[in-house]
């Protein structure tokens, strides 16, 4: 079903990607960032304290997504024995790890002023570690194994448990008593929070997918250099 393909056209267009991207992140983030931290209001609460919100989500989310796409490269690579699938997703996951670890460091600076403390082991918090520690297991598969095949079995087992933890980050501050209000963004239903807010947080996120992007291209490019180096054809 899947064609294999040819590291050297795949290369072709990946190397040339990363300059448009960063420079498109930069203007991205410019504007998020002078939305974020001028133009949007106090929080009539929590005061200038809220901001940290504007790194603190979508680095959630960021973290979130692509664990989620890890897991069905992931599983799609093993079910179809596309190579390709495998190295997409290793080259994912080290940004994907990065933002989930940013999301805890800058829930603990928001924590402090807003609940009184650096840490609580809330339900959101913790299924947010844990999701740390699966993205940390699947990094550190692919270093100590040698072998293709078992690490390919190996990190898609990984993904397969992980992803269930996607479901209960989610759900966690509906499911349990927690520190975390209720999620103020629906899909399907009004959002609570004001579009003054939500403008940059979108923008934000925005700015963070394609950080991810810059940091999984320059990635994957090593990938394959690697994989030319070794004087493979095909992947």
């Amino acid at each position: 079903m899947f064609k294999l393909f040819h590291p050297n056209k795949i290369f072709q267009i990946t190397s040339k990607a990363p300059k448009y991207i960063l420079f498109l992140f930069v203007i991205v983030l410019s504007v998020g960032l002078t939305e974020a931290l001028i133009l949007s209001p106090e929080d009539y609460k929590q005061s200038d304290a809220v901001r940290i919100m504007y790194v603190h989500v979508p680095a959630a989310w960021i973290s979130l997504g692509i664990f989620s796409s890890i897991t069905f490269l992931s599983i799609s690579g093993f079910i179809f024995k596309n190579k390709n699938f495998f190295l997409i997703s290793k080259s994912l996951a080290p940004s994907g790890f990065v933002f989930n670890v940013i999301a805890l460091v800058t829930g603990a600076i928001w924590g402090k002023p807003t609940w009184g403390t650096w840490w609580a082991w809330d339900a959101r918090i913790t299924s947010m570690l844990i999701l740390a520690l699966f993205y940390a297991m699947y990094l550190i598969s692919w270093r100590i194994y040698e072998s293709e095949e078992k690490v390919f079995k190996i990190t898609t087992f990984i993904t397969i448990l992980g992803i269930v933890n996607i479901p209960i980050i989610k759900h966690s501050v509906d499911w349990w008593n927690t520190l975390h209000q209720p999620a103020s963004i629906n899909i399907l239903s009004k959002s609570s929070i004001h579009s003054s807010m939500l403008f940059p947080l979108l923008i934000m996120t925005a700015a963070f997918a394609l950080f991810s992007l810059l940091i999984f291209l320059m990635k994957y490019n090593t990938e394959l250099i690697k994989i030319k180096n070794k004087g493979l054809d095909r992947l």
